[in-house]
């Protein structure tokens, strides 16, 4: 990719915006403020993105937000449902867990500017960045249990525990109860907690702070700290949640009536 002037839009994407800022290269989800779903579409641009990041050392961070009135609402259930029983289900659950990794391991800060919904996979997509910032308007849930199937997606039961703590992941996701901003930077999902209206302030004092720092440190505290971090994770299962998760869908199908 060559160099792209400061404000610029980035081009080859379907369904998100990409607009590098000097060193800073902000992704919009649902750009349209039509569908706030992680569809395929948007997993494949964000994959896509992230691939072509190990040639761009010059971008120090990457802000990741929505245009709708929600950040997410989680995986679209209607493509899964389509691709049950099908070999393409675990297609679209490996893109998930690829994604995720792909977050965690990229050389940019990741930034998650969030507001309004911020369910399931979307949660997930936001637990796997290295900051996150959340308007009071937020509110969390994971919903998988009360939908019938594993919290699998992208493999982040790990992360969330890691970064929350087992005693209230687990509480949050057998319950499936909704939670607040408030409740979230107490748990440590939020770094930040601010009025909607001050949420860009409190993301642009991170990039600003974050863009004046050594490259050469950046990337070498961040994989740092995602060796510490994975190094508790030494009994992590994460690689086989797409396994796990393609199967019980898979018997879900098999067990509906024909016709």
């Amino acid at each position: 990719m060559n160099h792209i002037p400061a404000s610029a839009p980035v081009t080859g994407f379907k369904a998100v915006d990409v607009t590098q800022d000097g060193p800073v290269l902000r992704v919009l989800l649902d750009p349209h403020g039509t569908d706030p779903t992680l569809s395929t579409a948007v997993v494949d641009d964000l994959l896509a993105l992230l691939d072509s990041l190990h040639d761009r050392p010059d971008l120090r961070v990457l802000v990741l937000s929505s245009a709708g009135p929600d950040f997410c609402s989680g995986a679209d259930r209607t493509e899964y449902e389509a691709a049950l029983g099908d070999a393409s289900l675990r297609r679209l659950l490996d893109k998930a867990q690829r994604l995720c990794r792909a977050l965690e391991e990229c050389h940019a800060v990741t930034v998650a500017r969030l507001h309004g919904k911020v369910i399931g996979a979307g949660l997930a997509l936001a637990a796997y960045c290295d900051l996150r910032a959340g308007a009071d308007d937020c509110r969390f849930r994971m919903p998988e249990v009360g939908l019938g199937l594993p919290p699998a997606w992208g493999g982040a039961m790990g992360r969330l525990i890691a970064e929350a703590g087992a005693a209230r992941i687990r509480e949050l996701m057998l319950t499936c109860d909704v939670f607040d901003a408030e409740t979230a930077h107490r748990l440590g999902l939020l770094h930040k907690s601010v009025p909607l209206d001050r949420l860009d302030h409190a993301v642009d004092g991170w990039t600003r702070s974050l863009a004046r720092r050594s490259p050469e440190a950046l990337v070498l505290t961040k994989r740092m700290l995602t060796g510490y971090a994975r190094a508790h994770r030494t009994a992590d299962i994460a690689l086989l949640d797409a396994h796990l998760l393609s199967s019980h869908l898979g018997q879900v199908a098999a067990r509906r009536p024909a016709g």
